[in-house]
């Protein structure tokens, strides 16, 4: 072997990532240019691997195993690692379970070729099953296949424990918490469990299996112009597509069965939105029926059309109520998502199916997640910090309502933060109760609307940061919940910044002190 060099300090300290991704970092990209800057052989990835006291074979922890980093750098950082390490960063890095697995036993069932599915990642969506589907022909040899849709093999667990095996819920309500006046749609959704056994704790999140919209089905299907009842896996196309199918995004099996069905520059349109390129600038825009109006001329086969399609997957809910406090029930804390494309309204399909198309009484497919890593201490005594603007206040309802069903000794801090007060204060009576009584601690409010400039949580932790750092000192747990592109970024860093100024560290070693807790279990993420 060459002798080994020190790698090279490419990336600078103030670059977002931990010490050691720094240093995989540093050590990938010099053996990228040292050959122009002196002519030495760069490094084999076993002799990085070497350098970083990481085994060729396999690594060990996972370097790009957070969800802040984009997917070419995680694909960065695995590259020249095992097959199942490389599949395993394609993925979103969440956690979040809705596949089934955590994305490290995702990874592992694809490679070993336990499941065939890789279209199952959906934080990470097309990005991820593009990149699952080059690996995956890297590693037969051969041109990258369609994603597979193939299920895995079928399971013996109990209903509702896996996705795999649904069980039946009721639902017995729903409540708008948003105040007249809001520009957000947010509801309170209780839900029956007595009939099913079903067992959760806080923290654990809710699968449930939605239903497609019927007047988005019955468009599509006059689009195809075929009739609602036309046989296809032997029920009727509508039944199909209200229940089996995925209408958003348009996937790229879609546009390759389109191309089959064209010509010309229409059929090179379709073959470039199927290799995830975007020559008109609307890709993203694109679900099923964008895409039939886009290629008004191709009329495919029902039958053929439904294999275009992905299955609808189950979706995800942090559940927002402890098992103790409403033996029998769960609630969620649920987003109504709508918004216009063009002139046309596109809704998220399991929000708006929990808000408005699913009556109280019906019953529907469910199952409960256990959260990877995302659970109240063992100790009870222990202190914990929670941050959670909007719906991410979910699973701190269902924590608090837990510590106080047990008697929990240690001490709460919630942060919340959403638009403005007046509209958008979830749970404002509860919250104030558990405050009055002595079971929230502290109650940190931050209203991103309510002032000249907006502020958000991670403003109210700034301000707050010397009494953090003390809690933290104390051997606190901290927590956040909500949307991982921005708001647990932000948060991140500003975590960061309060162990730099009030631990008086560098830079370097407060993201090394920040590293720490989470591999202490003592800062948990559940995001999305």
């Amino acid at each position: 072997m060459n002798d080994l060099v020190r790698p090279m300090d490419l990336i600078p300290e103030s670059a977002p990532f931990s010490p050691e991704q720094r240093s995989w970092l540093n050590g990938f990209f010099s053996g990228l240019v040292l050959p122009e800057t002196g002519g030495v052989t760069p490094l084999s990835p076993q002799e990085n691997a070497a350098v970083l006291g990481g085994d060729p074979a396999d690594d060990g922890e996972a370097p790009w195993h957070d969800q802040t980093l984009a997917l070419d750098a995680r694909m960065a950082l695995a590259a020249g690692r095992p097959l199942r390490r490389r599949m395993m960063a394609a993925m979103a890095q969440q956690d979040c379970g809705q596949c089934g697995y955590t994305c490290e036993t995702y990874a592992d069932a694809l490679a070993e070729g336990r499941d065939e599915r890789l279209n199952l990642c959906a934080p990470g969506g097309k990005d991820t099953a593009r990149m699952l589907k080059t690996l995956a022909a890297e590693s037969k040899g051969a041109p990258a296949p369609a994603a597979a849709t193939t299920m895995a093999p079928t399971t013996t667990a109990a209903p509702g424990t896996t996705r795999d095996t649904p069980a039946q819920a009721i639902l017995l309500s729903r409540r708008r918490l948003n105040r007249e006046g809001s520009a957000k749609e947010t509801w309170h959704v209780e839900f029956d469990l007595s009939a099913s056994d079903l067992s959760y704790r806080a923290g654990d999140s809710f699968g449930i299996f939605p239903r497609n919209e019927p007047g988005l089905v019955d468009q599509i299907i006059a689009m195809l112009g075929a009739s609602h009842v036309t046989p296809v896996r032997g029920r009727t196309l509508r039944e199909v597509l209200l229940s089996d199918a995925s209408l958003s995004p348009a996937p790229d099996r879609l546009f390759e069965l389109l191309s089959f069905l064209t010509g010309g520059a229409t059929r090179d349109r379709a073959r470039r939105l199927a290799q995830g390129e975007d020559p008109d600038g609307d890709a993203a825009q694109l679900d099923v029926l964008a895409t039939l109006q886009k290629f008004p001329q191709a009329r495919p086969h029902p039958e053929a059309f439904v294999e275009a399609l992905d299955p609808l997957q189950p979706r995800l809910y942090s559940i927002s109520s402890s098992p103790r406090a409403a033996p029998g029930r769960l609630s969620l804390t649920v987003d109504a998502v709508r918004y216009v494309v063009g002139r046309r309204k596109r809704l998220g399909v399991a929000s708006t199916f929990l808000a408005e198309r699913l009556a109280p009484g019906e019953t529907l497919p469910v199952y409960v997640q256990a959260a990877h890593g995302f659970t109240l201490p063992e100790n009870p005594a222990t202190p914990i910090i929670m941050i959670g603007p909007g719906t991410g206040v979910a699973p701190f309802r269902a924590f608090l309502q837990e510590r106080a069903a047990i008697g929990a000794q240690g001490k709460n801090w919630l942060f919340y933060g959403h638009q403005r007060a007046a509209h958008d204060f979830f749970y404002a009576d509860e919250f104030e109760t558990m405050k009055a009584t002595g079971l929230l601690t502290r109650l940190s409010l931050a209203w991103s609307r309510d002032g000249a400039e907006k502020f958000y949580v991670q403003d109210r932790m700034r301000q707050a940061g010397r009494e953090i750092w003390a809690w933290l000192a104390e051997g606190a747990h901290l927590y956040v919940c909500g949307d991982a592109s921005r708001m647990a970024k932000d948060v991140e860093r500003t975590l960061v910044d309060i162990v730099a100024e009030f631990g008086a560290r560098s830079a370097d070693e407060a993201i090394a002190y920040v590293a720490g807790l989470r591999k202490a279990g003592r800062y948990q993420q559940d995001v999305y």
